[in-house]
């Protein structure tokens, strides 16, 4: 059988955090929900057997009747393919769910348990799943459990303290789900939810968010097409699902003789991007080019949201010609020189004091 699994899509999330005006933030509210209906359009166009969803879909403390009406219609409009919600620690199934206040069509199964309870999905296929019931609710549904029938099984929650236990690309082990605890329950696969990140191991797969909710979050995500053998090994592939994409792009600016400069290349580095970006600005200038923030705004670009940021600018300054004055710079300079220190902090001790005698301040030494 094939299912589209998905998590972490969080719904409703503020992106106040990330820095940007009430505009850009419901413009990214706007793509999480498109987001969701492309997760239900995938589930189409690849000919998947159901939808399982692994938490924190949308999140309880903002969630609007807007929300509710979208994920009902979604969901609905897939039936009578199934639809398999593990409710998280941010949608937990508590009293004032959104879960309990819609009128949900009939394919749509909600785990209202924090114990782990079974469905038959499909011939000799049982699924096993459980809801978060509180934001600081289950830390291991997997304790204590065991399958009591026989067949393939496969898990769906939403993980509490736990964390994958290996990545994508076969990066090393970290605490977290063991395929041993996995085995040992008698599940053949475990899709959870948590993990903002996508990872993956024989036994355990978590889906990431399939649209970004903060700068930082790179790297290919989406949703998963997973395809389950007879046997119980699972194949996937992630889809992307998300069309509006976070850049958080580095300039180095080293070179640039004018503020002209500086904007001509964070101009080229914008060119043709979409989404929201946030630049980090970084590199040795001139001394006595002075420059802020305010001046790179007026970039043209075509964003729906740009933020840009000092990194570490270093100002350059003809050293050896300093020492030669006869002035107070002159004389810290050659203090410094004569002074007993490493190379690297008589650097930074020359560039925090020659940077004061200038009076700068919008430019910052690491």
């Amino acid at each position: 059988m094939k299912f589209i699994v998905t998590s972490d899509l969080h719904l409703d999330t503020s992106f106040s955090g990330n820095g940007f005006n009430p505009d850009v933030g419901r413009k990214l509210r706007y793509s999480l929900q498109q987001t969701l209906l492309n997760v239900v359009e995938l589930v189409k166009s690849t000919n998947a057997d159901g939808l399982l969803c692994g938490g924190d879909l949308y999140d309880h403390d903002r969630f609007s009747p807007e929300t509710a009406t979208l994920l009902r219609n979604a969901f609905a409009e897939i039936a009578p393919k199934p639809v398999y919600i593990a409710p998280g620690n941010q949608d937990f199934y508590g009293p004032e769910s959104l879960y309990r206040q819609v009128h949900w069509s009939p394919n749509v199964h909600i785990f209202d348990s924090d114990q782990l309870s079974p469905v038959t999905i499909g011939d000799g296929l049982t699924l096993w799943g459980a809801a978060q019931c509180r934001p600081n609710g289950a830390d291991n549904f997997l304790r204590g459990f065991h399958t009591d029938r026989g067949g393939v099984h496969i898990g769906l929650f939403h993980a509490g303290a736990h964390l994958p236990a290996t990545g994508r690309n076969g990066d090393s082990p970290q605490s977290g789900i063991e395929a041993s605890e996995i085995e040992n329950a008698g599940l053949d696969h475990l899709f959870v939810g948590l993990c903002h990140e996508p990872r993956e191991s024989a036994r355990c797969t978590y889906p990431g968010n399939p649209h970004p909710l903060a700068f930082g979050q790179n790297g290919d995500r989406g949703a998963v097409v997973a395809t389950i053998s007879p046997d119980g090994t699972v194949q996937r592939e992630w889809r992307p699902v998300a069309r509006f994409p976070l850049h958080d792009l580095e300039i180095d600016i080293t070179g640039c003789m004018s503020r002209a400069e500086i904007r001509w290349r964070l101009k080229q580095a914008l060119a043709n991007l979409c989404g929201v970006a946030r630049v980090t600005v970084s590199g040795e200038v001139p001394a006595e080019l002075d420059f802020n923030t305010r001046d790179l705004a007026e970039v043209q670009h075509s964003l729906e949201g740009l933020l840009i940021r000092m990194g570490r600018i270093r100002p350059r300054f003809d050293v050896e010609s300093i020492a030669k004055e006869p002035t107070v710079r002159g004389q810290f300079v050659r203090n410094v020189m004569a002074a007993v220190m490493d190379d690297e902090k008589r650097q930074r001790v020359l560039m925090t004091g020659l940077r004061a005698f200038e009076g700068k301040r919008d430019l910052e030494v690491f």
